[in-house]
């Protein structure tokens, strides 16, 4: 009896391994599964694997980090994704790259979650003001103001920011854990989404006027 018992707690902790491991990426079952493009009207969780003997250097690389992104709009910054998206031969390897650029003082990566990775940021450029936020109860703020070679880690799912404080411009580049991490800008999704959330939920929610939320409703 003692004996089954045992084998029943191990099958529970493996089941329990198993579900924590397949809830991010899935781990490459071989060396590399360059995804394929032209899969249409198909879709899985990932991407379809190229032949590995038709893999090519190409597969592996992206070039353009370089280059600074347009910063010439509302919120003043630009994200260049190098994703499963540009880079097929991330696909399974659970890592994807960004960068951000910022214009001089007010260029603001707005408040967003990445669902599916967490990110860790390095400023090279400029003065950043980041934080995160913590899920409900607390809701506890994670702030700190970051300089070129300061690093920060804004942990999956959870709602942060970068903002730019300084009086030039700024540019960090940013890792995260999946090969599509996804991203959710809450007020693009709360305010602009399609079709519009009843204006009545929103008000109740924030606590607003209607008219209020008609406007934000309108501004996105």
């Amino acid at each position: 009896m003692k004996g089954s018992n045992s084998f029943l707690v191990a099958f529970a902790l493996l089941g329990f391994a198993c579900s924590l491991a397949s809830a991010f990426d899935p781990d490459p079952l071989q060396d590399f599964c360059v995804a394929l493009k032209d899969t249409e009207n198909v879709f899985v969780n990932g991407k379809f694997c190229k032949d590995p003997k038709l893999a090519e250097a190409d597969d592996f690389f992206f070039s353009g980090l370089n280059k600074p992104g347009n910063t010439s709009n509302l919120v003043g910054s630009n994200v260049t994704t190098v994703n499963v998206d540009q880079i097929p031969g991330l696909n399974t390897l659970g890592i994807s790259l960004a960068r951000l650029d910022f214009a001089p003082y007010g260029g603001l990566n707005p408040p967003h979650i990445h669902p599916r990775g967490t990110e860790i940021l390095v400023v090279v450029e400029g003065t950043l003001y980041v934080g995160f936020v913590t899920s409900n109860p607390d809701n506890r703020l994670f702030t700190k103001i970051l300089n070129p070679g300061d690093v920060f880690v804004f942990p999956i799912g959870l709602i942060h920011f970068q903002f730019n404080i300084g009086q030039t411009k700024a540019v960090a580049f940013a890792g995260l854990g999946s090969q599509n991490a996804g991203v959710i800008t809450i007020a693009n999704a709360v305010f602009g989404s399609n079709p519009p959330i009843n204006p009545d939920v929103l008000t109740k929610a924030f606590q607003l006027d209607k008219n209020v939320v008609t406007y934000l409703q309108s501004r996105f």
